[in-house]
């Protein structure tokens, strides 16, 4: 079979060690083009992965190279443009997280995606994981039984994106870390349990670090005196109609021992324990109550997030992180956004 047409829209971090790193493994998909306006970044990984031809316009690149799939790693604001013109041309589209800036963005890219008849993938990558793919099928089989509550977040010491780059200026990123971290695991635990529909969202957000100046453990540089107008830390709490609740707590920035990710996921008949990377269910068996440490190294979790993406697109398959339950979790971000405004609940239709 003739090979896969691949091109990737931007040239930073993102871009380098996940999207190209990982379809240059994929057999099958010949990386074409790379574009980016910053022409020396886009050398640099065209070089790192002898990638033919480099472009600043993405739609030139589109024009001449015709591909048959690309990557969106770009600032957020770019996300539905590049997209929707993309899928426009009939190219099959595998963007980065979040899907859009807002839910209205994310229905438009779906109407694309509908019209075209293109495959359209979010790069949550946290789905694609050993311990992901155990705790789904584990919830599956019916090991927890009902779902009722969960709870998750992601807390960073200090870790700001790049003070006074395009992160915390909301008009290109959308928001501070509910947008940037909240999604990834917002969606892995609604996808744990099925996507359930929302009913509502009460949330508050915190600027609190925008002066600090202390080390940032991540490493992101300061990009001068930029703008500063994103939340650095987003708590909150969603109502579904199915009676369960979700407690969410999402930071780049706080007063901390350390960094962690988690969720707790409470059923009637057994709950799961993730943090860092490490996982453990809790349950009762005759009577007595077990811990158990599940191996995750084996077995290998069947799933790469980019063979998966290529198979969708050779099998007319959907894949996962699909568009349209993207656009459900920038419904919950949103609402989120408005509660903290407003200062009350937020009912979501």
């Amino acid at each position: 079979m003739e090979k896969l047409k691949y091109a990737c829209v931007g040239a930073g971090s993102v871009a380098d060690y996940k999207h190209l790193n990982g379809y240059s493994k994929v057999e099958g998909v010949e990386i074409v083009a790379i574009s980016d306006p910053d022409i020396e970044a886009a050398k640099r990984l065209a070089e790192k992965y002898n990638i033919p031809h480099v472009y600043t316009d993405y739609e030139e690149m589109f024009e001449r190279e015709k591909p048959d799939l690309i990557s969106v790693c770009t600032p957020n604001y770019l996300h539905a443009p590049i997209s929707i013109k993309a899928m426009e041309k009939g190219i099959h589209v595998h963007c980065e997280k979040p899907i859009t800036l807002n839910a209205k963005e994310a229905y438009e890219v779906i109407e694309s995606k509908n019209k075209y008849k293109r495959k359209f993938m979010i790069g949550l990558n946290n789905r694609f994981t050993n311990e992901s793919f155990f705790v789904k099928r584990y919830i599956e089989e019916g090991y927890i039984g009902e779902i009722y509550h969960v709870k998750t977040g992601w807390r960073r010491r200090r870790g700001i994106p790049g003070k006074g780059g395009w992160f915390t200026n909301k008009k290109l990123s959308g928001g501070g870390p509910l947008i940037d971290l909240g999604v990834h695991f917002l969606d892995l635990v609604l996808y744990f349990m099925g996507y359930p529909e929302v009913q509502s969202v009460s949330a508050a957000t915190y600027s609190k670090f925008s002066n600090s100046n202390s080390l940032n453990s991540w490493n992101y540089a300061k990009s001068g005196d930029g703008i500063y107008d994103v939340e650095d830390m987003a708590v909150g709490f969603v109502r579904l109609k199915n009676g369960a609740t979700i407690d969410f707590e999402f930071s780049w920035a706080s007063n901390i021992e350390g960094d962690y990710n988690y969720y707790e996921i409470l059923g009637d008949k057994g709950g799961i324990w993730f943090k860092n990377g490490q996982l453990k269910v809790f349950s009762e068996i005759v009577d007595t109550l077990i811990d158990i440490v599940p191996d995750t190294n084996y077995p290998k979790s069947p799933l790469n997030e980019f063979e998966h993406f290529v198979d969708c697109i050779k099998n007319d398959e959907e894949p996962l992180a699909s568009a349209e339950e993207g656009a459900i979790l920038m419904k919950i971000i949103d609402g989120a956004y408005e509660s903290s405004e407003k200062g009350n609940e937020i009912v979501l239709g």
